[in-house]
């Protein structure tokens, strides 16, 4: 009985201490952040100076801390200004200034998710980003393509303005030039840079409703990508095209020759037909050099393993219907994906968010929708951790839309999904036949 009384002094005495422990934690946790949105209220301000490094170095301070943090409270109260000030530095800012502001722009709509908000981001900035594009240099036009795919990601309510982002990102290597004007040659950090940001919004639209005229000659150029000599360049038009398998679109993207004249439509589906099988089979065999390509003079022999083992991933596909299967560990939780088009997603936003992937991935609402995923400690904590104005954010009527939105996405991409699996193993029978 004694040692029962001890127990429960004890165990009474340790739950006030955990109390005021979690309290004083509590209490802590408030001032770090009240000392965070302080350093984030301060570079906001810094914003507006004249001297252009004082800019730089604000928007630094801004990428940082929304790489480590969900900024929901900040974004609440500060979202139409920042965005403002990072438009601003698209007109008169240095290229490293652009590349900066290019990327606060996508960790704010990451952070807003679907909704009012992220439309206003894109419809915002794309003109002066569009306009950027025209004249920056090559590290500014790699930030501006990276931006517009995640401003587009989040913010694209239909499919015209996703395919309205996409013609942009192509134009930034195939200019529509008046006669008197010279075409630069875009570099293959660029060319690589776009193919992704492209390939990133092709996985959010059914390729069946884009518009056949504007894409005519984009798996031709996409192969001849597979020669060049920048393997970042052959990478990204490698996962460009399986993706393109993947969604069953190739008569979209082949230049085959068509007519709506009713005379000549039988004579011209067996051409298309022909044309489709043929390059399809060019870039097989293209696909298959790469995947056991030998590493030549000065060859970093890292990035061979990578082309290496993403080719032979589509060839496997491309041959055997097999989609790569991926699995990555995030607190605990395994984040896995078994297609072309997740794969992609998760490797663009991998990039993008960098050292923050993870933390993002664990607290981000918008990321747990589009990949499916939440963390146990997330569904734990969920309602511990939200101020009360996330929570007015999470259960607002937008919240909800947003979530159907999202489902009504996903399980459009697995019925187009579904309708090709095996797609181009059983035309290789065919052939074969």
């Amino acid at each position: 009985m004694l040692d029962t009384e001890e127990f429960d002094d004890n165990s009474s005495v340790s739950s006030s201490s955990t109390v005021r422990s979690d309290h004083m934690s509590v209490m802590g946790n408030e001032e770090m952040q009240v000392e965070k949105d302080n350093l984030l209220d301060q570079a906001l301000e810094a914003l507006y100076e004249k001297r252009g490094s004082t800019r730089e170095k604000a928007l630094a301070s801004i990428i940082g801390a929304f790489t480590s943090t969900l900024q929901h409270e900040f974004v609440e109260k500060k979202f139409a200004t920042l965005l403002d000030r990072c438009l601003n530095s698209f007109k008169r800012g240095s290229s490293k200034e652009i590349c900066l502001a290019s990327h606060v722009i996508g960790l704010l709509a990451l952070t807003v998710g679907f909704g009012d908000n992220a439309r206003e981001i894109l419809e915002d900035t794309l003109p002066p980003l569009t306009q950027a594009l025209k004249s920056g240099s090559e590290s500014s036009k790699i930030s501006l393509l990276e931006c517009l795919a995640v401003i587009t990601f989040v913010g694209g309510n239909d499919p015209e303005q996703t395919e309205r982002s996409m013609q942009i990102m192509w134009q930034v290597v195939h200019p529509k030039l008046s006669s008197n004007v010279v075409a630069v040659k875009p570099s293959g950090p660029v060319i690589s840079a776009m193919v992704s940001a492209w390939s990133f919004l092709l996985t959010t639209v059914d390729g069946w409703k884009l518009n056949r005229k504007d894409w005519q000659e984009s798996l031709s150029y996409l192969s001849g990508l597979l020669d060049k000599d920048d393997r970042a360049v052959r990478i990204a038009a490698g996962e460009a095209l399986a993706l393109i398998f993947e969604i069953g679109s190739l008569e979209k993207f082949s230049n085959a020759a068509g007519s709506s004249d009713a005379s000549t439509e039988k004579g011209s589906k067996p051409r298309e037909y022909m044309h489709i099988q043929g390059l399809k089979a060019k870039i097989i065999n293209q696909v298959r050099n790469l995947s056991s390509e030998a590493g030549g003079k000065g060859s970093v022999k890292k990035d061979l393993n990578n082309q290496r083992n993403l080719f032979r991933d589509v060839l496997e596909y491309f041959e055997d219907g097999y989609r790569p299967e991926v699995s990555v560990k995030i607190g605990g939780e395994s984040l896995e994906t078994n297609s072309w088009c997740k794969l992609l997603q998760l490797n663009f936003v991998k990039r993008f968010l960098g050292g923050g992937f993870v933390k993002h991935m664990q607290e981000n609402e918008f990321l747990h929708d589009i990949f499916e995923f939440t963390p146990k400690k997330y569904v734990a904590n969920h309602e511990h951790r939200l101020s009360s104005s996330e929570k007015r954010m999470y259960r607002s009527p937008n919240s909800v839309l947003n979530k159907a939105r999202t489902q009504h996405l996903n399980k459009q991409r697995m019925l187009s999904e579904g309708k090709n699996i095996g797609h181009f193993a059983v035309h290789r029978g065919e052939e074969e036949a």
